[in-house]
């Protein structure tokens, strides 16, 4: 199967209203041209607003597959939160990668993304928080991906080294104990409470 990184992205925390507050964010992202620098604690130019549970040597990098972009689009045009042909640009989950070829359910704990130039060690998918509600700009945002599984995963950095969008990458499988989709259902309903 062809493994390919589409797009790479970072973002600087601003503060943003949500539900009146200024709240510090940095889920908006935006796309890199040429070769990004990866260091342990992820993409040079990229920040996290909360590394209590973003960042860190677990979550230096977060992925997420382009093929549920076309969910997304059609999620926000049924809440009102978009017109027919308005589209999400890559970056829009808060990814620093975009990836095709590779789903949550396809991918596990401990495998590697190996690149030309780097490796990523899968750890985790992400769980959701508010922040996601207001980037997708529909309340319900938080549970569609609860209940759709598209949730993305966070990656450690093994080697460092450097990405560049349109660049293949290889999955090396690691031990095979826990996929990504099953450790985002046991922690479901954390989302839909």
């Amino acid at each position: 199967m062809s493994r390919q990184l589409l797009s790479v992205q970072v973002g600087l925390a601003r503060k943003v209203q949500i539900q009146g507050r200024s709240i510090l964010t940095a889920i908006h992202k935006t796309p890199v041209d040429g070769p990004t620098p990866v260091t342990p604690l992820g993409l040079l130019g990229d920040e996290q607003a909360d590394p209590s549970v973003h960042g860190g040597l677990d979550k230096a990098v977060y992925a997420y597959p382009s093929e549920h972009y076309g969910f997304w689009q059609e999620a926000r045009r049924a809440a009102g939160a978009s017109g027919f042909d308005d589209s999400l640009p890559f970056g829009s989950m808060g990814e620093n990668l975009t990836l095709a070829g590779l789903m949550e359910n396809e991918v596990w704990v401990g495998d590697v993304l190996r690149f030309a130039d780097c490796a990523l060690r899968v750890v985790q998918p992400r769980e959701p928080c508010f922040k996601f509600n207001a980037a997708m700009g529909f309340a319900g945002a938080v549970k569609a991906m609860a209940m759709s599984g598209h949730c993305g995963f966070y990656l450690a950095v093994d080697e460092p080294g450097q990405l560049r969008a349109g660049e293949p990458f290889e999955l090396v499988p690691g031990s095979r104990q826990t996929s990504i989709a099953e450790l985002f259902k046991a922690r479901l309903y954390k989302h839909l409470r």
